[in-house]
């Protein structure tokens, strides 16, 4: 069959995003990439992304709702694309096997993945596995393709996923990893960052993909805009659970909710375990099992993550010292600062910065 030739992308400054969606696609998941993507914009309000959707033909496609969409470009558009997102399609996905797409397809996908000439190497560079890898910097090459829901099993019949960690709706886990042996299956987190390659868990964890790799193109600032565009929350680490086995609870049951926004609007205070279950009116016990129940992390874990998010804002909003964004963050010092920043992005604060304000 003859191989695809990406076409010349048409932007100028934008990266191109590329969904590829096939018959049985969706919605929601193209919508989302859509929505997310497309919100993205610079502080001079340009957007920064081109999306554009894709299929092995151009043309009517079939959702798996009651409508149809129209996909306008080709498997040419996918091979050239920056960014590729693969959605799901329940229909076809889970009787893929190694080597079952079509060649034409195939080839176009690992053509999305290479890189553009030598500027990166193609493994899983910068690779944090579950935790989702926040702190990876861009290359001069920013190619790479993610998939969403079952859309791991397009990637992996592609070989895309051999030897890598890759995640899949928890309900397809397991027929995934029998599937593809030489694929490290987590089926508890919400996307895995491999570097080039990523993946999520069902159309819900798709947002937080999509708002992962904002944040890796643009900064937490942008990111956090796309989010309160489309009133989704900024920032959930890919390491979270994708779901939590609980009871339905019955009607008045206290919820750790009020303590977390009142806690959003202290992070520079040294705040204690007592004091957040005493906001929620709990004991500390009740407090902590709740707080995990519903957040899937600790409390000082999520408020450790809080001010991380705070100091990376600052970092990239702000020409203020390390010393004064830990204090103002809520770490105390610049060496608590440094230590958090390394332990959860891979990065030091300055690194960062000159990433994203000093390019």
């Amino acid at each position: 069959m003859a191989s695809v030739k990406p076409e010349t992308p048409a932007h100028s400054g934008r990266r191109t995003v590329a969904v590829l969606v096939r018959d049985g696609v969706l919605p929601m998941e193209l919508g989302l990439v859509h929505q997310l993507f497309g919100t993205a914009r610079s502080a001079a309000g340009e957007p920064l992304y081109d999306v554009r959707t894709c299929a092995p033909r151009p043309g009517r496609i079939r959702t798996d709702a009651d409508f149809p969409i129209y996909a306008e470009h080709g498997l040419a558009t996918v091979a050239a694309a920056d960014t590729v997102l693969v959605p799901a399609s329940h229909e076809t996905d889970e009787s893929l096997r190694p080597g079952g797409l079509p060649e034409e397809l195939a080839e176009a996908l690992r053509t999305a993945a290479a890189p553009r000439g030598a500027a990166a190497p193609s493994g899983p560079e910068g690779a944090r596995g579950a935790e989702g890898a926040p702190g990876h910097r861009p290359t001069r090459d920013p190619r790479r393709i993610a998939s969403i829901c079952t859309g791991s099993f397009v990637l992996a019949a592609a070989g895309l996923l051999d030897g890598r960690r890759a995640t899949t709706h928890w309900m397809s886990a397991d027929l995934f990893a029998r599937t593809f042996p030489s694929v490290t299956v987590d089926p508890g987190v919400l996307y895995v960052d491999e570097g080039r390659i990523l993946t999520s868990a069902g159309e819900a964890a798709g947002i937080d993909l999509c708002l992962h790799m904002i944040r890796r193109d643009h900064g937490a600032a942008v990111a956090a805009e796309v989010a309160r565009r489309t009133v989704v929350p900024p920032h959930r680490e890919g390491g979270q659970a994708q779901y939590i086995q609980r009871p339905v609870e019955s009607e008045g049951l206290t919820s750790t909710s009020a303590s977390r926004a009142w806690a959003l609007t202290r992070l520079a205070e040294p705040l204690t375990l007592a004091e957040l279950a005493g906001h929620d009116a709990m004991s500390v016990r009740t407090y902590s099992r709740r707080f995990r129940e519903e957040t899937g992390l600790t409390p000082v874990q999520w408020l450790t993550q809080r001010r991380v998010d705070r100091a990376r804002e600052l970092l990239e909003q702000t020409d203020h010292t390390v010393d004064r964004i830990a204090t103002e963050a809520g770490f105390g010092t610049g060496a608590s600062l440094r230590q958090h920043f390394q332990a959860g992005l891979g990065v030091s604060p300055g690194a960062y910065r000159a990433t994203f304000r000093g390019r």
